[in-house]
Formats: C-alpha cells, sequence, structure tokens
C-alpha cells in the first residue's frame, strides 16, 4: 500500500507540474491572441493598445479553457518522466509499489484540476469573454467595412404572414442588442419589399426598438426616423439559442438557460451536450493521465522510446478530436449530449486501463 507520504510527493509533484504548464500555455496564448487582435483591429478608430491587452487578458482563460485536456496530458508526461529519470519510480517499486497506487495521487490530481476548470475557470472565461466580445463589437460597429455579409449574424421571424430576415454587423449581450442593424422585409412573392437600416436595434417584449432609422422602400424612396418599432416574436431565448455560442455560457447559467429553452419549446441539443461535456471533463483529464501513464512508466534503463511517446501525443491528440467531433455530433442532434460526451471518454478510459494492466499485470 503507498504511503501518505510518497502520495503526498507524487500529487505535489503533478499538482505543482500542471501548474507550470498551465503558466506557460497561458502565457503562450496571451502574447498570441493579443498580436492577432491587434493585427485585425488596430485600423480601427477606436483601438487603443492598453484596452487591447486588456480584451486578450479577458479572452484568456475561454481560450485556455479549450486546450485544457492538453495541459493535463502533458504535466502528466513530464511528472512520470521525471520521476523515472530519477529513479523515483524504481525505489517505489522496489517496496511493493504497484503502479495502480502510484497513479492514484496523478489521478486524483489530474480530476481536481477538471473540477477547478469547470467551477472556477469556466465561469471566469465565460464572463470575460462575453464582456470583451461586447467591447470588440462596440469597436467594430462603427467602421462599414468590418463585417463582411457572410461573417454577419442572420435571425429570421415571422410575424403572420409578414417575414423579416435581420442582420448586424454587431451582437451585444447575447443577441439583445444589435449594432448597425439591417431588417429585410420579405413579400409574399419573396421579393424585399423594404430594407430598414438602424444604428441600433435593442430587443424588449414582443418588438425590436430601433434607432436612427434608413427605410428603403422597393421603388427606392428613402425616409429616416429617430425611433421605429418592429413587431417579433423572438424573445431573448430565441436569440440567445441561435447566436450565441454554448461554449461562452458558464456551466452555472447552462441549467437555468436549458430549463427555460424547454419551457419555451426550444431546441436544447447544443446546451445540453456543452453541459455534458463539462460534466465530463474532470473524467476526460483522467483518461489523458491514463494515456500518458502508458508511454512513460518504461524505466529509463530500457530507454524512452522516442516513437512510444509519438505515439502517446498522437493517441491524446486523437482522443481530443474524437471529443471535438462527437460534440458536434451531439449538437446536430446525430446522437444523444450524453453519448457524445461521455462516449470517447469511456473508450479512452477502458483503452488506459487495458493497455496498463497488459504491462504491469501480464
Amino acid at each position: 500500500m503507498i504511503g501518505r507520504t510518497l502520495a503526498r510527493y507524487i500529487f505535489r509533484r503533478h499538482a505543482v507540474t500542471t501548474l507550470w504548464f498551465l503558466a506557460g500555455v497561458g502565457a503562450l496564448v496571451y502574447i498570441i491572441d493579443f498580436t492577432e487582435f491587434s493585427r485585425q483591429t488596430g485600423s480601427l478608430p477606436s483601438y487603443r493598445s492598453m484596452t487591447a491587452l486588456g480584451l486578450s487578458a479577458m479572452r484568456l482563460p475561454f481560450v485556455v479553457q479549450q486546450i485544457i485536456p492538453f495541459v493535463g496530458f502533458f504535466a502528466t508526461l513530464t511528472t512520470l518522466i521525471a520521476l523515472n529519470r530519477k529513479h523515483e519510480l524504481v525505489v517505489a517499486r522496489s517496496c511493493g509499489v504497484s503502479a495502480w497506487q502510484f497513479l492514484l495521487p496523478i489521478g486524483v490530481s489530474a480530476f481536481l484540476f477538471g473540477l477547478f476548470s469547470v467551477l472556477v475557470l469556466n465561469p471566469i472565461g465565460a464572463a470575460g469573454i462575453q464582456r470583451a466580445s461586447n467591447i470588440e463589437a462596440l469597436w467594430k460597429s462603427g467602421a462599414s467595412n468590418s463585417t463582411t455579409a457572410s461573417d454577419m449574424p442572420w435571425l429570421r421571424q415571422k410575424v403572420g404572414s409578414a417575414v423579416t430576415v435581420i442582420g448586424a454587423h454587431a451582437v451585444l449581450n447575447g443577441g439583445s442588442d444589435l449594432r448597425d442593424v439591417t431588417f429585410y422585409r420579405i413579400g409574399e412573392d419573396d421579393r424585399i419589399v423594404e430594407r430598414v437600416d438602424a444604428e441600433k436595434a435593442t430587443l424588449n417584449d414582443g418588438f425590436w426598438a430601433l434607432e436612427n432609422v434608413s427605410r428603403r422602400a422597393a421603388n427606392g424612396d428613402v425616409t429616416r426616423q429617430d425611433r421605429l418599432q418592429v413587431e417579433t416574436t423572438l424573445d431573448s431565448i430565441a436569440v440567445s439559442e441561435r447566436i450565441a455560442r454554448p461554449e461562452m455560457i458558464a456551466i452555472n447559467d447552462l441549467f437555468e438557460k436549458i430549463r427555460a429553452a424547454k419551457a419555451f419549446g426550444y431546441p436544447v441539443r447544443a446546451l445540453s451536450t456543452q453541459l455534458q461535456a463539462l460534466t465530463a471533463l474532470p473524467m476526460l483529464l483522467v483518461a489523458m493521465a491514463l494515456i500518458a501513464a502508458t508511454v512513460s512508466l518504461q524505466f529509463v534503463r530500457l530507454g524512452q522510446s522516442v516513437m512510444l511517446i509519438s505515439g502517446g501525443i498522437a493517441a491524446a491528440f486523437l482522443l481530443y478530436v474524437g471529443t471535438v467531433l462527437a460534440k458536434a455530433f451531439g449538437s446536430a442532434g446525430i446522437v444523444a449530449p450524453v453519448t457524445a460526451a461521455w462516449f470517447p471518454v469511456v473508450i479512452a478510459l477502458f483503452f488506459g486501463v487495458t493497455f496498463l494492466l497488459h504491462r504491469e499485470d501480464g
């Protein structure tokens, strides 16, 4: 049985290594994000370098959250290789400690890191990316060429027999506040009967409130109004479902959004898949730790095979790709959200446990 001192030592080594990897990856992501963001928005009139640095910091937790599985994998790989190179695992094995026993503290550390990612990093990242997106949208809202038609989010609403298509250059507050917005009114013959441009459109109960409006009829006549109300059947939940990315919603808000969407009869596939993916993240990190263990437990005197380690990295990458694809299938309704989130994790755990059983116990 592994002693408490050894278990705490291995746990601490893995936790510290994970934090170092998290800090290093975070710094690298921050630099890359700031550079790319400055390249895209540096020509805008509202651009300020210090504000851009702040926006990159706001987005950082959200971006880092996407690569947490790789942080967990390489932290475990580095920890075990370091313990092996110093012959600490050899000594532990000679004292009767099995691989399963000294992998237990690493698995606990990986699981706790997953909980930290879900319960702390996710809410901070969701709040930060929403705030950063709102500020970026305000920057771009005054630039007519900042968003092309193919990049613009489009909504379609039908009130009675009247169909309206809505597009905006900037989307704020989950879709309830649109900037540089265009409304196309479609006639019964599927032709545009009127185009309405507005500086701002705010979603209220049963109508869009437009400001600084320009109306162009089919014959080319243009009229201007300070304000205009356009009737709608959409509400904030429907708009958020169509525009907002589930990844940008904090886990504590997902429950409420799913409940509200079900109450109004809206599809919740994407939201449910995101919730299940967050729930499965701690076990996904445990699976990543097992995959790392399968390629890093070989004694140093037998040689740390570069091909073996490369195979482990490839397996971790395939697992990550598999989780992304399964999540896409779940969001599209091809498979159930629970299956989409947990199937890759269960397969990876099965692979890791089977490989280690074969290696350690024959």
